[in-house]
C-alpha cells in the first residue's frame, strides 16, 4: 500500500479538518471503506474539489480498486482520520 497517499490525504484533513476539501476526503475516504455500500460517492463532489485534493481522491479510489484497503495501515489511517475531525 502507498502510504505516501494516506500520508497526503492526512496532511490535508489534518490541517484543516473543517474545511470543505478535508470533509469532501474524509467523505470519500468513510465511503472507500464500507465495501457493503458499493461504495457510493457522488462523483459530482470531484467538481468541488481543488486539483489538488482531486488527485488524492484518485488515489485513493486507486487503492480501493486495487484491493488495497482492508489492512492495518488503512483501519489505522481511518481511524486516525475520524479522531481528526472528531476532536476539532
Amino acid at each position: 500500500m502507498s502510504t505516501s497517499i494516506l500520508e497526503k490525504a492526512g496532511e490535508i484533513i489534518k490541517s484543516e479538518p473543517h474545511s470543505s476539501q478535508a470533509l469532501l476526503l474524509f467523505g470519500l475516504i468513510k465511503t472507500l471503506d464500507i465495501e457493503k455500500g458499493g461504495h457510493m460517492y457522488l462523483l459530482i463532489k470531484l467538481k468541488e474539489m481543488t486539483e489538488e485534493t482531486r488527485q488524492v481522491a484518485y488515489q485513493l479510489m486507486e487503492l480501493m480498486a486495487s484491493g488495497n484497503m482492508q489492512n492495518v495501515d488503512w483501519q489505522q489511517f481511518v481511524e486516525t482520520i475520524e479522531e481528526t475531525i472528531r476532536s476539532a
